[in-house]
């Protein structure tokens, strides 16, 4: 074990570590008064909840995923992606529906969602599945597209749900990580045509077919300007009230706990529009610090990235980069109303379990691709002396 954690990167697992304890910090303050006067439990209610989530991941993490080699992914990758096809098939009968989607699944004193575990999923299959044709070097253009159609699948009835926060997020994510092969680049102008091709019949099916891809309620969160003009109105309330709390905050806050917008005013003051919370309380510098430690995560994360031995190795970096960055990106500019509100949650910092355990985990995955890089060139550089 202390071979293993002297090859862990250790700036990532200190930013896991300090991002994991602020995060609980914060998801008490903000809830602290929801947690009594809108779901009637007790004030540490969703504070316990998470912290048992970030312990258990964490426990896994250390006692499984920093030791399993990711040569071995390839015996569950692809079973793992027909669950998780399967689990978000069984939605639309056993589903539970929560603000409009219908996303989880109430297993007792738990709610699990299954599209945060698909981010996860198809990152791990897109890594084995062009390691593998990478290791078969093929030529056939169309092999490429097979892993990217399975993972539309997941993207769809994601979609469908729904969650086009979430879908989107898995989009950007495929796209880079496609464009990124190097068989890809060196073919970009063929699969750009195949690419074209498949969108005019898309859209072509969608124009027979008479489908709505927004309903009305969808479509209002297109209207994300000005959000304070139209306070009465679901697309602006939840926004401008954002707005006032990061008003409220100044340069440097009015104190841990003394947040005046999360007395039901943000009712998604714990979750989504925990940032507002964490300005008004630790004020504009709070913030910069906040989004700095962000920076400096997913530098680290890039940096493993970069050092990848391998296209396994360097898709399950990249991957895990564009997973947290896009999330990252989507939640703080929805809520600076600089793009339409998705209902995306901040890394570590939003409350949610399953978001929270994948997050984790996934940085697990990357610190052990850390330390297979060092074991993989340490292997070179010894070879290389014996020669």
């Amino acid at each position: 074990m202390k071979k293993i954690l002297a090859k862990m990167d250790k700036w990532l697992l200190f930013m896991m570590l300090i991002f994991s304890i602020f995060g609980l910090i914060m998801i008490f303050s903000a809830s602290s008064v929801s947690t009594v006067l809108r779901y009637n439990v007790p004030q540490y209610h969703f504070f316990i909840r998470q912290a048992i989530f970030i312990v258990a991941a964490f426990i896994i993490g250390f006692v499984v995923v920093i030791r399993f080699p990711t040569s071995k992914y390839k015996y569950f990758a692809y079973l793992a992606m027909l669950g998780i096809i399967v689990a978000l098939i069984g939605l639309f009968v056993y589903g539970k529906i929560t603000n409009n989607a219908r996303s989880w699944y109430d297993i007792g004193p738990l709610a699990l969602q299954p599209s945060e575990f698909a981010k996860s999923i198809i990152i791990i299959f897109l890594a084995v599945s062009y390691q593998k044709l990478e290791k078969l070097n093929t030529n056939n253009i169309y092999a490429y597209l097979i892993p990217i159609a399975v993972s539309l699948i997941a993207v769809f009835l994601i979609a469908l749900q729904p969650d086009f926060g979430t879908a989107l997020i898995i989009c950007g994510i495929l796209f880079v990580i496609f464009i990124s092969l190097p068989f890809v680049k060196k073919n970009l102008l063929k699969f750009l045509k195949i690419g074209l091709v498949a969108i005019i019949i898309g859209i072509i099916a969608l124009i027979y077919s008479g489908a709505k891809i927004f309903n009305s309620r969808q479509l209002q969160r297109f209207e994300f300007r000005a959000p304070c003009s139209r306070y009465i109105e679901d697309t602006g309330y939840q926004v401008c009230n954002g707005f006032i709390a990061i008003h409220n905050g100044g340069l440097f806050g009015v104190g841990l706990g003394n947040s005046s917008q999360k007395y039901l005013y943000l009712p998604e003051s714990h979750t989504d529009f925990i940032f507002p919370i964490i300005v008004e309380e630790w004020g504009l510098v709070g913030g910069i610090i906040v989004i700095l430690g962000y920076m400096f995560m997913l530098y680290r994360v890039l940096k493993i990235a970069k050092e990848a031995e391998n296209m396994r190795l360097s898709i399950l970096a990249y991957g895990t980069f564009l997973y947290l960055l896009f999330h990252i990106l989507v939640n703080l500019l929805g809520v600076l109303a600089l793009i339409p509100l998705t209902g995306v949650p901040l890394p570590f910092l939003s409350y949610g379990g399953s978001f929270t355990v994948n997050v984790i985990l996934m940085l697990f995955v990357v610190e052990r691709v850390n330390i297979e890089n060092k074991i993989i060139k340490t292997k070179r550089e010894m070879a290389n002396i014996t020669n």
